[in-house]
């Protein structure tokens, strides 16, 4: 296995940075979620770079992406995705995304019928409007401002507190990452959201659904939107909350591995 390179790629007016495992393999692009970066997908991208060149980008307002005044809501993110995908010249690549990364792929997906080989979604942010609602108004955007002022070092030490069973190096990558956020980044937040259940709909190729068992996609509704459309198969992981792939890398990493070797 070789080294990761990093580099920027323009694209929708902003400049996107990206990690890139490289490699003559079949491209899978990890789409992140709020207060993350593509670091965050490391444990996971260590997994599946021997079969897979693995691009992780930042986001717009995170990591080492620029971070524009405007332009944080789901149709921005969509656009800076498919710009990537032409701006690298990737052929048919796999798009995985987890939380606000997840609903961002399932746009894209949507509209871009023949741009991608397949899906992931990793517990995407499929909420409710009344949910929307409630997250807008918890002032998570403040909240964030306070974080801003804390060191790397206490922020990896609460994170620790709370979860315990997560490796050094994931605890770290989250901490670092919520300290590269912009505050603008929280926009997304406002409601409302793209119609979930209307872009399952119009998804054309086979989706995987990764939900834990204390994540933020219920059972219920995963069943749903298999009904909505049969190309989506659907995965529960234990012992895992909203960051599945924080709690269960291995697992996750290899039922996202089986899938990808189905396509």
């Amino acid at each position: 296995m070789g080294a990761w390179s990093r580099a920027t790629c323009g694209t929708n007016g902003i400049a996107i940075n990206y990690t890139r495992t490289g490699g003559n393999k079949p491209p899978l692009i990890l789409l992140h979620g709020l207060t993350a970066n593509g670091a965050c997908w490391s444990a996971v991208a260590h997994a599946l770079e021997e079969n897979y060149d693995v691009i992780m980008p930042d986001a717009r307002g995170h990591g080492e992406s620029d971070a524009p005044d405007g332009g944080y809501r789901y149709d921005d993110l969509a656009k800076d995705v498919v710009g990537l995908i032409k701006g690298l010249g990737l052929h048919l690549p796999v798009l995985l995304g987890h939380s606000m990364g997840g609903l961002t792929a399932a746009v894209v997906a949507s509209r871009e019928k023949s741009l991608l080989r397949g899906l992931v979604l990793a517990d995407p942010t499929f909420i409710s409007p009344a949910i929307q609602r409630q997250v807008y108004e918890s002032n998570l955007a403040d909240q964030h401002r306070q974080i801003l002022n804390k060191s790397l070092e206490d922020l990896a030490a609460e994170a620790r507190t709370r979860h315990p069973k997560r490796s050094s190096d994931t605890i770290e990558h989250i901490a670092r990452a919520r300290l590269q956020t912009n505050v603008g980044a929280f926009d997304i937040l406002t409601p409302p959201n793209p119609d979930y259940t209307e872009l399952v709909k119009a998804i054309d190729v086979r989706t995987l659904l990764v939900i834990g068992d204390a994540g933020v996609v219920s059972p219920d509704v995963a069943a749903e939107l298999q009904r909505i459309n049969h190309r989506v198969q659907v995965e529960l992981i234990r012992e895992a909350g909203h960051g599945l792939h924080y709690d269960q890398p291995e697992r996750f990493s290899a039922v996202v591995d089986s899938f990808l070797r189905s396509l």
